[in-house]
């Protein structure tokens, strides 16, 4: 088996439903502590199991650099997407998320640093990282200096990294080639508007479409409301009757959780990230599977209703 491919938009790409998220790859203290050699195994193993869209970011420690010094000489293999507005050095002692910057100096700045530690002449997508609102893009002239990039050839295509409240601001300036955008079952908020961007030939990278299911993550998405809005949706999975709907069908969670993301129509991919080789490989099997049969997907978006 092989995982299935779906267009990225009116970028006209193949992507595969599955792409890897390198935040993990950040290294200590905000994430896992890794060796390089071990990225570099770990890297080559993404695109050895065929995915072949790796999202990462200034902002993820070293990712960017691991991903350049181990896959760097396989560059045409995989569909390479960054961010831009993030500072060049995070403040010292500050937790994140840091202040972000989306002047001309400073998105050019991100883009010269991230073509360096990639060791590649070009992004196939800069996002906009931290859904800044309509008017702070339009005073910092931010998609102006975005298309002199594209111009120059350092950038094929530009998106933006989106969320509630500003993301139908985002979609209504149809400026922009890819969406990231937050989404799993047990986050469901942006269910509509993934699918208004899609209807717009805009791509869809969704995030967090394995509700960061490491077992303490896991028990906190079993535990908690299912919405990240406060005050709405205090239904939690414990109370919704979908571990029911799961065993009748003999679906783990965390397979479920998976391929029910993959079972949004409007989606084009979704970016998981993982230290662990074992990880990895579970995530390729299930992305294997595809869409979760159309019966049990219906029913159980009933029992997980939208906030």
């Amino acid at each position: 088996m092989a995982i299935t491919t779906r267009t990225l938009g009116r970028t006209g790409a193949d992507v595969t439903v599955l792409g890897y998220g390198a935040m993990e790859l950040r290294g200590l203290p905000r994430g896992p502590r890794i060796a390089d050699e071990d990225a570099g195994r770990l890297l080559n193993a993404v695109l050895d199991g065929g995915i072949n869209l790796i999202d990462t970011s200034p902002d993820y420690g070293r990712s960017e650099e691991l991903i350049g010094s181990h896959v760097g000489h396989r560059r045409d293999e995989f569909f390479l997407a960054s961010k831009c507005g993030c500072p060049l050095d995070a403040p010292a002692g500050a937790p994140p998320p840091y202040p972000h910057d989306y002047s001309p100096a400073n998105v050019r700045a991100d883009v010269e640093q991230s073509l360096r530690r990639l060791r590649t002449d070009r992004l196939d997508l800069l996002q906009v990282h931290m859904s800044p609102s309509r008017q702070a893009l339009e005073e910092n002239r931010t998609i102006e200096t975005l298309r002199e990039l594209q111009r120059a050839g350092k950038v094929r295509f530009i998106g933006m990294s989106a969320i509630l409240p500003h993301l139908a601001d985002h979609l209504a300036m149809d400026v922009f080639d890819a969406f990231q955008i937050p989404y799993s079952a047990v986050q469901r908020d942006h269910e509509d508007l993934i699918g208004r961007a899609a209807e717009q030939g805009a791509g869809t990278l969704i995030r967090g479409g394995a509700a960061r299911g490491a077992a303490s993550a896991e028990k906190n998405w079993r535990t908690g409301p299912l919405t990240q809005q406060p005050g709405l949706g205090q239904r939690n999975w414990e109370t919704s009757g979908i571990a029911d709907l799961l065993d009748e069908a003999g679906i783990a969670p965390m397979e479920f959780i998976l391929r029910f993301t993959l079972s949004h129509p409007g989606l084009s991919t979704t970016i998981v990230g993982t230290a662990s080789p074992a990880h990895l490989a579970g995530n390729i099997a299930i992305a294997e599977k595809g869409p979760l049969p159309a019966d049990l997907y219906q029913e159980a978006r009933k029992r997980l209703p939208l906030p």
